[in-house]
């Protein structure tokens, strides 16, 4: 392992300048993996911040939605009977990622900021774009069967692993940002960025952005909200597919939906088709069908994760037949 320097943030100001104006350097919470990227070798940071002692560990409900520190524990976040109450999709995303011991020290911010699980991305002796810029990527043609079907590109298949930010996604949340310019607010839709030919640049973070916050909004499909993931085992295991639904019925018809899936892309991933398939019409088991039907669309599989287009599919199905109680 290559030796780095390790310091323990005072202030969010401190932190950010030190971040921005040190080479290398990046900040590290509970939870984060950077320990498992620095065993692999996959990063070689010149320095870490510690980041646990700063004030960003509240959980804030009121009429206008939820603000969620960057360093609130997952496992506080989805026990907190509010958020399980008026933002359910969020808790049970939550309780479907990792394990129960990662949960109690796992931040929100860390949590949204993980890295893929691309097995040419975690093994150094593999080429990877997104690790090395330029030397290929293998999974096009290779190991592809947990790699992205959605917005993917020649240089980068990897996919986003992670489940909390395909529901803050699905609700239009938005996380709070410190920079050394200041204080600015992005949707996390766009806190992700698409490969293309830069996987290497993985998130719209400016050097030394630092997450202080997430922000959902209220709203009223929020209340009747579910996350559906499927993967290999049931505990400790990464989305092949998962669903992120939240649904307004006013007798019978869809006033609001919102569809965000992971696990087949290389970010979460927002269906408005299948939205736009759904909102003014009644709400029954066909319509639902119909509107997952247009889940893949747009989808390029490769050699072992064709599967996923239909596996896709009915998993857009099954969150919405759910959580619309016609499952």
């Amino acid at each position: 392992m290559q030796p780095f320097a390790f310091a323990t943030a005072q202030s969010a100001e401190a932190a950010v300048g030190r971040v921005a104006g040190t080479r290398g350097a990046a900040f590290i919470a509970g939870g984060t993996d950077m320990v498992q990227l620095l065993q692999d070798r996959v990063t070689a940071p010149s320095e870490l911040i510690d980041i646990n002692q700063l004030p960003f560990a509240n959980v804030d409900v009121d009429a206008g939605g939820a603000r969620i520190g960057a360093l609130a524990r997952m496992a506080d976040v989805a026990d907190d009977p509010r958020i399980r109450a008026r933002f359910p999709v969020v808790a049970e995303s939550i309780l479907l990622s990792a394990s129960a011991q990662v949960r109690n020290m796992a931040s929100i911010g860390g949590c949204l900021l993980q890295r893929t699980r691309c097995l040419y991305f975690r093994d150094v002796v593999t080429p990877c774009n997104k690790r090395e810029p330029g030397s290929g990527c293998p999974a096009q043609d290779g190991e592809n069967r947990m790699n992205a079907i959605l917005g993917g590109s020649d240089h980068c298949i990897a996919t986003y692993p992670g489940d909390l930010a395909v529901a803050l996604v699905a609700l239009d949340a938005d996380v709070r940002l410190s920079g050394v310019h200041g204080e600015r607010t992005i949707p996390v839709e766009a806190l992700h960025r698409l490969p293309g030919d830069t996987p290497e640049i993985e998130t719209a973070l400016e050097p030394g952005d630092l997450i202080t916050a997430v922000v959902i909004p209220e709203c009223a499909a929020a209340a009747r909200s579910h996350y559906v993931k499927v993967r290999d085992r049931a505990s400790f295991e990464f989305a092949l597919a998962s669903a992120a639904v939240a649904v307004e019925i006013d007798d019978g018809t869809v006033r609001d939906a919102r569809v965000a899936v992971g696990g087949v892309a290389t970010k979460p991933w927002r269906l408005r088709e299948v939205e736009r398939a759904l909102v003014g019409r009644r709400f029954d088991a066909d319509v639902v069908h119909a509107a997952a039907a247009r889940a893949s669309d747009g989808a390029e599989p490769r050699g072992q994760n064709a599967f996923k287009v239909e596996l896709l599919k009915r998993t857009v199905a099954r969150a919405l037949l759910t959580v619309g109680g016609l499952a």
